[in-house]
């Protein structure tokens, strides 16, 4: 099977069952995302591959992670992440890219990432959940980090924590590419 017709069923199976868990309709989890009704159901049906930005918005509604609602396999606890099985979810044509490394729920949402941003790049994330924590390590070039308007700059061997129910954007200033691992954790659904 292909990775995307994988990712598209194992998306459908886990937005149904995370939704019927939480004892959403349809209409409330559209409500809770900003996603139609009529999108959520080409989803839970395999019919439609959504954007990253609508993965998102449902993975905050239902308070589990990217990596939760595409995961295929129901296994035990300790989980190992091949390097290949790494899924990108964004990049540009001059090699920037993010790579979702690992999630778990504890007790809400998880997610580790690593990011590549080439010199002159940026990425805009809209507002998470408000409780959400970020937490950057980069160790390559320089992180122009901005956090509701303010500019942080973050060197290679340094990190920054921030709240990140405030828009923010991560930027590369500067000549070389910046690497960078992440961490985010988003508060359970109440």
């Amino acid at each position: 099977m292909a990775d995307l017709e994988l990712l598209t069923q194992s998306l459908a199976r886990n937005v149904k069952r995370w939704r019927t868990e939480r004892g959403f309709t349809l209409d409330t989890l559209a409500a809770r995302a900003g996603v139609s009704r009529g999108m959520l159901i080409q989803i839970e049906q395999a019919r439609t591959n959504p954007s990253l930005g609508t993965v998102v918005k449902i993975g905050d509604a239902l308070g589990v992670s990217i990596t939760t609602l595409l995961d295929y396999e129901q296994g035990p606890k300790v989980r190992i992440i091949p390097a290949d099985q790494a899924v990108r979810l964004w990049h540009t044509d001059a090699g920037s890219y993010n790579r979702l490394l690992a999630g778990v729920e504890a007790p809400g949402p998880l997610e580790m990432w690593e990011w590549r941003l080439m010199p002159g790049e940026s990425s805009l994330s809209d507002p998470h959940p408000s409780g959400t924590v970020e937490l950057v390590h980069v160790t390559a070039g320089e992180l122009t980090l901005t956090v509701d308007g303010v500019e942080y700059r973050v060197p290679a061997g340094a990190s920054a924590s921030f709240e990140a129910g405030a828009p923010h954007t991560y930027a590369n200033s500067g000549t070389v590419p910046m690497d960078m691992v992440m961490a985010i954790s988003v508060p359970p659904v109440q």
